[in-house]
């Protein structure tokens, strides 16, 4: 379930205006909540690898809805796709052109409908110098059982993309090839319109560029967004007590969720 920008964003006026210490504009809310879910975003994995150990020493608690690993695990389902990958011949290579940005890719998955009966397999990740070195060998070569995948990038961007994307080489070529892929949380934004005072008004259509987009992380991950939302908000009105005041809860969140 989504958490509400609306509900964030007026939650964040009213502690800063609590005692008239300043005020946080749609644009500076926006750019501030994109960064505090990428950053929220960006913590499951050192968390998650933390809370790994746990369970290797057997001191995890599963119990359940009290296991931090599945817990975090959880919290990253909804980025977590099964995506097909095209393949495009100028780049010599497997490329994924659809919506979303894509953070990581997983299990690479490859068909081989040219032979019969088809053959499906899991391709291995290698670095560029063990790549080079397998496909030369005769003994080593992949094959449509055993592929071969390197990671590289285009060497122009593919439309509609305005930036290099991941490339895929895999080898043999399959027929086709779907991969476990990770997508990193659409960015957030309170959307708005103008009202006849000049004031800001929330609307879920928005003006032109400004269309609301609800922030995407776990509900569960609702406290911890308004927090490092006013951490950031104490920096730009320049008041120093919302920014320790805002720190403090966090560390205290941060020592609850690891200890």
């Amino acid at each position: 379930m989504a958490v509400s920008v609306n509900t964030v964003y007026q939650t964040v006026l009213y502690i800063i205006n609590k005692e008239q210490r300043g005020y946080i504009t749609p644009a500076e809310f926006n750019s501030i909540a994109e960064q505090v879910q990428d950053e929220i975003f960006q913590s499951y994995f050192p968390d998650g690898n933390q809370q790994n150990r746990k369970n290797q020493t057997n001191a995890q608690n599963d119990t359940e809805f009290f296991d931090m690993f599945k817990d975090i695990s959880y919290k990253l389902y909804p980025f977590e796709k099964e995506t097909t990958f095209t393949y495009d011949t100028p780049n010599d290579g497997w490329v994924y052109s659809g919506a979303g940005e894509l953070y990581k890719i997983g299990e690479i998955s490859t068909s081989y409908s040219d032979v019969n009966p088809t053959v499906s397999s899991i391709a291995q990740l290698s670095s560029k110098k063990d790549y080079s070195k397998i496909i030369r060998s005769k003994l080593t070569a992949p094959t449509n059982k055993h592929p071969l995948c390197l990671t590289t990038t285009t060497v122009t961007p593919i439309f509609p993309k305005t930036t290099n994307q991941l490339l895929l080489k895999i080898n043999p070529k399959p027929s086709a090839t779907t991969i476990n892929s990770l997508f990193k949380p659409s960015a957030p934004s309170w959307g708005f319109t103008i009202g006849p005072l000049g004031q800001y008004l929330f609307s879920p259509s928005g003006t032109s560029g400004s269309s609301t987009v609800n922030f995407e992380l776990d509900v569960s991950e609702k406290n911890n967004i308004i927090i490092n939302i006013l951490k950031y908000c104490g920096i730009i009105i320049k008041d120093p007590t919302i920014i320790q005041a805002a720190e403090q809860e966090a560390q205290k969140v941060e020592i609850n969720e690891k200890s």
